[in-house]
């Protein structure tokens, strides 16, 4: 038998649960199927959500043909079979799911015949397709981002499928309490394909145990200690090339950036509930380095550290170290006077003439560098007091350049921002004073 969740595919617009901002009352998707000027498009946004439902509810309100092929697995020739239905019929719907994966030679294949309208194409993805999706289908498509679907939209779509006799659940003549009802979509998390399949397996496994026990199974009351004995325990959503990815380390480092310990906590679970170790502590490292940087470099060594140990252990026990590093970097004194003195300073190497390296500076090891002047009156700084002494270092035309503004939020920056002013000034008033002399 199919799962529910395919067997409660809806027929036509009206029964699609969510995505009003579409298919709702004058709403672009459901003007396109009424006016029947279908345009190839794309879906995207998380899994279980409505892509396939609106998919083939289109195909279903406008009694074209409606065919569904996968971009990575499926090859040129489904395409072509596809392709032969739409000029024998005019006009067929062409699902593609995983649609980013789609090579050049399909890619190639397909172009034309969207164009001569032979097959209307619903792409479908998890991707950001302005990332991933090549400019030559995306100029062929309009674009469409799915929402994730609220609780009451799981609800709505739980009692269809409990009181469908015919592809749902109605001949089981099932209750659930309202805390098996609120458990069943908490642990959905949005994606109704898992709700439903979750759904069936508590029903179905439920009926077989009053069934052993010999109990009347007229009626099914499914309470919130069956739902979480039976029910499929929903792994986070989590796609490490997709939005949601992108979506909950940013959350992540802004949570930590901002001081927010519980946030970042929070996220951090996520992470490490998604089994993605690797990206956990890319971001960590860029964290300790990105936003608490000078204003407490122990706290990134710190982090370093736990990073290591992370990876050295894994996941599970890794959490442990992980916890340490963001309690301790969302606590820590901010700066991010570092990322932006590179950023200044690449900005000037972007956009401006970089200049001639001063001659002193330039490279004298090889025979010949002193005929050429390079190398020549360098002073060497260890041969002087406190091992500094002045002397140009930037090209000319960017010799009073400053890139670095310390802000002093703890004493370890506050002690750099006066070392920097220091230097700075002694190193200006020698060169001004070596301009005058010259």
């Amino acid at each position: 038998m199919k799962p529910l969740a395919y067997r409660m595919r809806p027929k036509n617009l009206d029964e699609v649960v969510g995505q009003q901002h579409l298919i709702g009352p004058g709403k672009i998707i459901r003007r396109m199927v009424e006016a029947r000027l279908l345009s190839s498009m794309i879906l995207y946004g998380p899994p279980g959500i409505g892509k396939t439902s609106i998919a083939s509810a289109i195909a279903g309100s406008t009694k074209y043909a409606f065919r569904k092929l996968n971009a990575a697995t499926d090859g040129k020739k489904q395409l072509q079979q596809v392709a032969e239905e739409g000029k024998m019929s005019g006009t067929v719907v062409l699902l593609l799911d995983e649609i980013h994966r789609l090579d050049k030679t399909k890619q190639d294949f397909l172009l034309p015949l969207l164009e001569s309208g032979q097959i209307i194409l619903i792409g479908a993805t998890t991707e950001n397709p302005y990332i991933s999706i090549s400019p030559a289908i995306r100029s062929r498509c309009q674009i469409f981002e799915l929402k994730p679907l609220s609780s009451e939209d799981a609800s709505k779509a739980i009692d269809r499928a409990l009181t469908d006799k015919e592809n749902g659940l109605g001949k089981y003549h099932v209750k659930l309490t309202d805390d098996a009802r609120k458990l069943l979509i908490e642990k959905g998390n949005g994606d109704l394909r898992s709700t439903l399949n979750s759904l069936e397996l508590a029903v179905l496994s439920t009926k077989q145990e009053l069934k052993n026990e010999q109990k009347d199974d007229s009626t099914i009351l499914i309470t919130q200690k069956e739902m979480a004995d039976s029910i499929q325990m929903k792994v986070q959503n989590f796609d490490a090339s997709g939005d949601g990815h992108y979506d909950l380390v940013s959350a992540f480092q802004k949570s930590i950036r901002g001081s927010d310990t519980d946030a970042a906590l929070h996220y951090l679970a996520r992470l490490i509930e998604s089994g993605d170790l690797i990206s956990i502590c890319q971001r960590l490292s860029v964290i300790a380095y990105e936003d608490i940087g000078l204003a407490n470099p122990a706290a990134a060594e710190h982090a370093m550290l736990a990073i290591q140990a992370a990876q050295m252990v894994g996941l599970p026990e890794a959490r442990i170290p992980l916890a340490n590093a963001v309690i301790e970097l969302a606590l820590s004194p901010k700066s991010n006077s570092a990322i932006s003195a590179i950023d200044t300073a690449l900005s000037d190497v972007r956009s401006k003439k970089l200049g001639a390296i001063p001659a002193n500076l330039k490279d004298a090891h090889y025979s010949g560098a002193k005929k050429l002047g390079h190398g020549i009156n360098y002073l060497y700084p260890h041969d002087y007091q406190n091992d500094w002494v002045a002397q140009q270092y930037l090209p000319n035309n960017l010799i009073n350049a400053s890139y670095f503004t310390p802000k002093g939020n703890s004493k370890v920056e506050e002690r750099y921002k006066m070392i920097y002013q220091k230097l700075k000034k002694m190193q200006q008033a020698d060169l001004q004073k070596h301009h005058q002399n010259s």
